[in-house]
C-alpha cells in the first residue's frame, strides 16, 4: 500500500491563536474610518408670507401708528380711529384716509428721500422687516429696488403708504 504520511502541523495552538489575533488586528487597522461631516447651521428666517389671521381695526391702527410715530397711540385716539374705521363701509377707503392723515402729521417719522435713494437696498430690507416682519425675497427686493430707481418722484411716504395698504399687511 502506498501510504503517504500526512504533513505535520508545524504551528502550535498558541501560534495559531497569535496569528488569528494578529490578522484580525491588521484587518481592523486597515479599516477606513467613517467620514465626519461638519455642517454649518444655516440662518433661517420665519416665513410670514402665508399669514392667515386678519388684524382687527385696533391692531391695524395700533401697529401702524407705532411704526410711523415710534410711540403707541393713546387709548382715546385708538378708540376714535377704530370707530371711524368700523363706521365706513369701504374698508380700503377708510384705511387710506387713516394712513393719509398719519402722513399729514408732522410727528410722523419717515426716512428722507435722500436716505432712501442713497441705499435703496437697505431701505427695502428695512421696510420689509418693519411692515411684514420678514426679509424680502430676492425677486421682491429686485422689483421694488428697480421701481424706486426708475421712479424719481416715488418718495418713502409713498412706499410706506403702499406697504400699509397691502393685503399682506392686513394679516398676521
Amino acid at each position: 500500500m502506498n501510504t503517504q504520511e500526512s504533513p505535520h502541523n508545524t504551528f502550535s495552538p498558541k501560534a495559531t491563536v497569535f496569528a488569528v489575533a494578529a490578522a484580525s488586528a491588521l484587518l481592523q487597522a486597515c479599516r477606513k474610518q467613517d467620514d465626519i461631516y461638519e455642517l454649518e447651521t444655516p440662518l433661517l428666517q420665519a416665513d410670514n408670507s402665508s399669514k392667515t389671521k386678519l388684524k382687527t381695526n385696533e391692531q391695524f391702527i395700533n401697529i401702524l401708528y407705532t411704526q410711523l410715530f415710534q410711540t403707541a397711540p393713546t387709548e382715546d385716539y385708538l378708540s376714535a380711529l377704530s370707530t371711524i374705521l368700523t363706521s365706513i363701509g369701504d374698508q380700503l377707503l377708510a384705511r387710506e384716509v387713516v394712513i393719509a392723515n398719519f402722513f399729514n402729521t408732522p410727528e410722523v417719522q419717515l426716512p428722507s428721500n435722500e436716505e432712501m435713494r442713497n441705499d435703496i437696498g437697505t431701505f427695502v430690507d428695512a421696510t420689509y422687516k418693519n411692515f411684514y416682519l420678514r426679509h424680502a425675497g430676492a425677486a421682491e427686493k429686485a422689483w421694488v429696488t428697480r421701481f424706486i430707481e426708475t421712479q424719481p418722484d416715488f418718495t418713502p411716504e409713498l412706499v410706506y403708504f403702499a406697504f400699509a395698504l397691502s393685503n399682506e399687511y392686513l394679516y398676521y
